[in-house]
């Protein structure tokens, strides 16, 4: 039985990773850790410092303002994390890379399957239409999130960046009147209502357009992608880890 302790277990992302474990044989919750107050049927503590239990993974579904105390509970306990939330600075993302040269860290911006093939079929579209086509990415979230543009957007460009090597990022047009450079990649962030996500790339040549989308029509897929790694990763040596390891591995 692999024990997780749940980061962010209050939020609408821990309650889908929980009604997920709740269906597995093989994973529990042990306990959560969230800044809010609330009740479960495992612990819940407000801060790491507090964690009586010892898991065998931890689950990050939380905020950025979280990462060093839960990087210095799972470097003490050498305990693998999977860190699933998004919008984090360089400097912390440098902390999480630094952290996986001590212990096993599996960092996605996007824990489905269905983005993950987006972003293959991505590069490979890239590889042949980037010196003629211009890229676009858009992305569509629910009003109460956070952070622009999204982790997965991001994600996108990076892959396709992979491949189109001169890309340059631009996420704000109306701040200048010029025309797109051809290097360019835009990413454009829309917030309302409840969507869960939404995710296009937008390959627009001469009198023709090449569109790949994904829509995540519940936070279940994500939910599910993280139990999934926390699975994978249990007993796993120190390193960076992702989505592609886990599909591999599959």
């Amino acid at each position: 039985m692999i024990k997780v302790l749940l980061n962010g277990c209050l939020g609408k992302m821990g309650h889908a990773v929980e009604d997920c474990i709740n269906e597995r044989e093989n994973v529990v919750v042990s306990c959560g850790v969230d800044i809010a107050e609330g009740e479960k049927a495992y612990p819940v503590y407000t801060c790491f410092v507090d964690v009586q239990e010892t898991p065998d993974v931890i689950i990050d579904f939380s905020n950025p303002l979280v990462l060093d105390d839960m990087l210095s509970f799972a470097l003490a306990h050498k305990t693998p994390v999977i860190i699933c939330t998004t919008g984090f600075s360089e400097a912390q993302v440098e902390k999480i890379h630094d952290a996986a040269k001590t212990i096993p860290v599996f960092y996605s911006g996007n824990m489905s399957l269905g983005v993950n093939v987006l972003i293959a079929l991505s590069k490979m579209a890239a590889g042949v239409l980037s010196d003629t086509f211009d890229i676009e990415i858009i992305e569509k979230h629910h009003n109460r999130k956070l952070d622009a543009p999204s982790g997965t957007a991001l994600m996108i460009a990076d892959g396709i960046s992979e491949v189109m090597t001169d890309a340059q990022y631009t996420y704000d047009r109306h701040a200048y009147r010029r025309k797109r450079e051809h290097n360019e990649i835009g990413i454009h962030s829309i917030r309302g209502g409840t969507i869960v996500g939404e995710h296009e790339v937008i390959f627009a040549g001469h009198d023709e357009v090449v569109s790949i989308k994904h829509q995540a029509q519940s936070r279940g897929v994500f939910a599910s992608g993280a139990v999934n790694a926390a699975v994978f990763m249990k007993d796993k040596p120190a390193g960076m880890y992702d989505m592609g390891d886990l599909l591999r591995n599959n």
